[in-house]
């Protein structure tokens, strides 16, 4: 049986509900995808909303707002369609619910909807290079608007000076990823008010400057205005979408937690600083050019307020990264590789940190990177979907010690270790999806629609319509069902 190797700090229990001093935030996390016993749970759902909030005031959001407007869309359709977009987070809620119901990460519970090998391999596509490839992004983000701040100060950016820079914002981030989750509880609440109270003074520098009436000089209509509001939505939930792995943060809380408040914290936590801060890149767009936000934004802004406005910056990244490198060393280790969860997250961060240098000192990588995950969504959407079908099929009832077994005899090793069922439905998803695709290619749907892009809606609604077929007789499924 491959199972993670915990690393070697001893673990007290505390009183039932209490973290123990050895579960604290001064303490590296001892557990990776391993199942979390009772004893060990504890907190609150709300503590949720502090972590998706951190994880979500970032200049990603800034971007992507101001990028629909500058595709075509009015003010105000660039706001519904970021409304729209963000609504996704309730998916992203859902799946943290089986968190607790398992005391296991969401690297551990897809092993009921691919099979013990099956899921191997979706965590090693799915989870893992996804992640590390948000990462290098992300980093690459956080390291441009810290060679301004850095050229603020009088130092020359040069190419010794961005490396350094570089491996410094990755080492602050690892560092909260490798303490784990303990950390990211206690952290993430006043990262949460420090962002926000810098980009209240944002907001208000926007908002003096931005028009409210904007329009486009040519107003797009028919065909080309739908199929930009469907490109710009799947580009907005492709960030939700990512998060298949919210159980990852939530499978500490006890198993009595409730789950409505489990998915409303994650929610809301998630949508509403992506709501208001993807506004204020449109809003922004209004009055400014957004094609490089970092430098117009400073126009606007107070000149004492630049170098907080970029530290800002760099924290809101690092809040998000530190999250994708938890995530993808758990990933790591679901694969199959016996290694320390302490161990895997550094790997994922070295790989990122050279990908991030390849890519902004050497050559255009980033680019090749960037345009590789906007059809990523064609895999990301079934992804959701099937995870969250599951989660409802067995009514978030979850065996964590069974999900841990990875034996021919364990429940969820299904046929020769896949579930068909989920091979299938995911198959079937990413094909539909890929048929709709309008962003590097046209897939024949979208050219039949006249470049609609459907592929999000159609990806997800086929990989969850057919894996709740496959698997409304499956034993397990209406065992879970007929629980108590």
């Amino acid at each position: 049986m491959a199972s993670t190797i915990p690393d070697p700090l001893p673990r007290s229990q505390g009183a039932q509900g209490t973290p123990s001093a050895a579960e604290g935030p001064g303490r590296i996390e001892a557990h990776g995808i391993d199942h979390i016993p009772d004893g060990e749970r504890h907190g609150h759902p709300r503590e949720l909303f502090s972590v998706w909030a951190a994880a979500n005031v970032n200049y990603l959001s800034l971007v992507i707002g101001g990028a629909l407007v500058l595709m075509g869309l009015t003010l105000w359709q660039a706001v519904a369609v970021i409304v729209v977009g963000n609504l996704f987070w309730l998916l992203t809620g859902l799946l943290a619910t089986s968190g607790p119901a398992a005391g296991a990460p969401s690297e551990v519970i897809t092993r009921a909807v691919y099979g013990v090998l099956g899921n191997r391999v979706n965590n090693a596509i799915g989870g893992w290079l996804v992640s590390v490839c948000y990462f290098a992004l992300n980093l690459a983000a956080a390291a441009t608007a810290a060679f301004a701040l850095v050229e603020k100060a009088g130092i020359t950016a040069d190419t010794p000076v961005k490396v350094a820079v570089i491996v410094v914002i990755a080492a602050l981030t690892l560092a909260i990823s490798v303490y784990g989750h303990a950390l990211i509880i206690k952290l993430y609440l006043p990262i949460t008010l420090a962002l926000v109270g810098a980009f209240t003074v944002v907001a208000l520098a926007v908002l003096r400057h931005a028009d409210f009436s904007y329009a486009p000089a040519e107003r797009l209509g028919g065909t080309e205005l739908w199929a930009l509001l469907f490109a710009g939505t799947a580009m907005i939930a492709s960030g939700p979408l990512s998060y298949t792995t919210s159980a990852d943060f939530s499978r500490y809380l006890p198993r009595t937690a409730s789950k409505k408040a489990i998915t409303g914290w994650t929610a809301l936590g998630a949508f509403l600083p992506s709501v208001v801060v993807c506004s204020l890149g449109a809003f922004a767009a209004t009055a400014v050019d957004m094609t490089d936000p970092q430098t117009a934004l400073q126009t606007i802004l107070p000149g004492w307020f630049t170098p907080v406005f970029l530290l800002s910056l760099v924290l809101g990244t690092i809040s998000i990264n530190a999250l994708t490198a938890y995530s993808a060393g758990l990933a790591l280790q679901a694969v199959g590789l016996r290694i320390r969860r302490t161990v895997s997250v550094l790997f994922d961060g070295a790989v990122a940190v050279a990908l991030t240098l390849y890519g902004l000192l050497v050559s255009n990588f980033l680019d090749t990177v960037s345009n590789a995950l906007q059809v990523i969504v064609v895999l990301i959407g079934p992804l959701m979907a099937l995870y969250a079908t599951d989660i409802v099929l067995r009514r978030v009832r979850y065996d964590g010690l069974a999900l841990s077994d990875e034996t021919p005899g364990s429940p969820f090793w299904y046929t020769g270790g896949v579930n068909p069922a989920g091979a299938l439905a995911l198959v079937a998803g990413v094909t539909s999806a890929a048929l709709c695709v309008n962003t590097l290619y046209t897939g024949p749907v979208a050219t039949a629609l006249g470049g609609v892009d459907l592929s999000l809606p159609v990806g997800m609604t086929v990989s969850a319509t057919l894996y709740a077929l496959l698997m409304r007789n499956d034993s397990a499924v209406r065992a879970a069902r007929a629980e108590a």
